[in-house]
């Protein structure tokens, strides 16, 4: 199968070209799991490992190959295995911090064109989770696109669809149900020969039974959410890119548990674009958006025109954020020890004048 079935354009022509690459042929990563890779190319798909120059390098962060990666592999064994040289520079990458407590980046999906959101319009729908996935899709350079599932599961599907607009801002915002076909008209035109799509959201929304619609045909195993909480156990164990009768190119992954933002400064100021624009006409340029006088962000909520919980959601992603600036920052993190080491030395002042008087 030719690699522009699998997505390979300009872009990657001109990147693969500018460096001599000898016993390399390109081929994108298909398949992950659990470190073991599939890639597929000219020459057809194998099984890849990593070179130990890129294990070494990579160490498992942004670097490590990723499905969607478009790859340096030198064939092995006629072409039924593959060694992975390199990896070329991304079109658009899908961060997250890795989960637990190591401050890491993972590449969950790379060198995608559209991202589908999906939501569940059962007792698992948040807005606000949305908001988090909207920030990080506008960081990783895709078209994010939300998708509400399970509209069969739902009285009211329209009236939950104009609340996820209120955080969508522009943002295409399709109601569907993957169990009866329902709506599936407006996602199929972003199914666009060549593009590759990646299906992102929590287990037990549906991804796998999105896929199977949009394959006319069973390729992912699906289970059943517990009724006690609308809350799903993971069906897709790996990542992988199937391609659609149409031609497109859709990836699924598996449902995530939690997704904290990795540096997403502008995809913050992206989603929630409307805060922004209020703060920008407050009377003081540092406004906390509390009680100040003159605030427009808070005569917008006054009015009705903009949610609290929207403002309380935005500070606490801008909180997250700042810890993880500090974090990965020396710079910030010294800037921030040194603002903490004057407040404390004003307090100190402030309990001795106190003594005094």
């Amino acid at each position: 199968m030719s690699i522009l079935r699998w997505g390979w354009n300009d872009y990657f022509e001109a990147v693969w070209k500018k460096e001599e690459r000898e016993n390399a042929v390109p081929a994108r990563v298909v398949a992950q799991s659990r470190g073991i890779w599939q890639v597929a190319g000219d020459f057809g798909e194998c099984p890849a490992d990593a070179a130990g120059k890129l294990r070494l390098a990579a160490e498992e962060g942004a670097d490590w190959p990723a499905v969607g990666d478009w790859v340096a592999v030198e064939l092995r064994d006629g072409g039924s295995a593959a060694l992975i040289q390199e990896v070329l520079r991304r079109q658009s990458q899908f961060i997250r911090k890795m989960a637990g407590k190591k401050i890491a980046e993972q590449v969950m999906a790379a060198n995608v064109d559209t991202a589908l959101l999906v939501s569940a319009l059962d007792g698992d729908f948040n807005p606000r989770r949305v908001e988090r996935y909207l920030t990080q899709c506008w960081e990783s350079g895709a078209k994010p696109v939300i998708v509400l599932n399970k509209a069969d599961a739902c009285e009211r599907p329209h009236e939950k669809a104009d609340e996820m607009q209120k955080v969508a801002l522009g943002v295409p915002v399709c109601v569907v149900s993957a169990k009866t076909g329902l709506g599936f008209d407006a996602v199929e035109k972003f199914l666009v020969q060549g593009q590759t799509l990646v299906l992102l959201g929590s287990s037990g929304v549906g991804k796998s039974t999105i896929v199977n619609r949009l394959m006319d045909r069973t390729i992912q195993e699906v289970q059943e959410v517990r009724e006690s909480d609308s809350r799903g156990r993971h069906t897709t164990i790996s990542r992988q890119i199937f391609i659609l009768p149409g031609g497109a190119l859709l990836m699924d992954t598996p449902g995530l548990r939690e997704l904290q933002l990795w540096d997403a400064e502008e995809g913050l100021a992206q989603t929630f674009s409307d805060i922004e624009s209020l703060a920008a006409q407050c009377r003081f340029s540092d406004c906390n958006h509390t009680t100040e006088p003159g605030c427009a962000v808070q005569a917008a909520i006054k009015a009705g025109a903009l949610e609290d919980w929207r403002l309380a959601n935005w500070r606490k992603l801008q909180r997250e954020q700042e810890f993880l600036r500090r974090k990965i920052d020396p710079e910030a993190r010294h800037d921030e020890r040194q603002r903490v080491k004057v407040l404390m030395r004003g307090v100190r002042q402030m309990y001795r004048d106190r003594k005094k008087g």
